[in-house]
């Protein structure tokens, strides 16, 4: 795998999001493409992407019926993305699903538990448990659907290296020390220590593309780790 840090590209803009790929891509792993972009862009615009020469990260957090999810990623194989997303609470069934219809160059990972929710939100939505308990029961879900590693918070990450020592452990929710406003983040770590704890990849957005200078930018918090 290349480098642990994915650049999220939150846009619908292809030209915002080529320019952005041009500024990072010397320190990059990688580009990860959310639903901002995809449903803007479609696959023409991750194609147009890929000859920037970094990998894709697919962020669609696939989540439905078994054969619907199957088809979907039969759809997006020719992409070959290099990490591609779905919600581990769509079921066992749905995550064999995904990986049995994915190209092999492609990691599929689960979504445990999105950093934009906190223990409140497991209540209010009548999960029992805490926020590390719920992603422990996804991480086990996961493991036994056959699926290559998760996505889970820089919180819960140290515990599943544990648990997981070969799986691919994707953490979003990263902010620099000292880098500003959380925005809709509740669950973040530092990419020191992220890394520290067993972090594969790295997912960073705001502090990168939002800098006056991205370049600069994803240098320092390369440097950092």
């Amino acid at each position: 795998m290349p480098g642990p840090i994915f650049v999220a590209i939150d846009t619908p803009k292809l030209d915002t999001a080529q320019n952005l790929a041009v500024a990072v891509r010397a320190h990059a792993g990688g580009l990860k493409l959310g639903l901002e972009f995809f449903n803007a862009q479609g696959s023409d615009g991750v194609m147009r992407l890929k000859e920037r020469g970094l990998p894709i990260f697919l962020d669609l957090k696939l989540h439905d019926i078994p054969n619907t999810v199957g088809k979907a990623v039969e759809a997006i194989a020719p992409l070959r993305p290099r990490i591609l997303t779905v919600h581990a609470a769509g079921g066992l069934d749905m995550l064999r699903a995904a990986k049995a219809a994915a190209p092999d160059i492609t990691k599929v990972v689960a979504v445990t538990m999105l950093t934009s929710l906190d223990q409140p939100d497991l209540d209010r939505a009548g999960i029992k448990g805490t926020p590390a308990d719920f992603v422990d029961r996804m991480a086990d879900l996961s493991r036994e659907a056959g699926l290559d590693g998760i996505v889970c918070s820089g919180l819960e990450v140290k515990a599943m290296r544990e648990k997981w020592p070969d799986g691919h452990l994707v953490v979003p929710g990263v902010r620099p020390a000292g880098g500003g406003e959380l925005a809709d983040q509740k669950r973040v770590v530092t990419p020191h220590e992220a890394m520290e704890n067993g972090a594969s990849v790295l997912v960073i957005g705001r502090p990168i593309t939002g800098a006056e200078d991205p370049k600069a930018a994803i240098a320092a918090i390369d440097a950092s780790i």
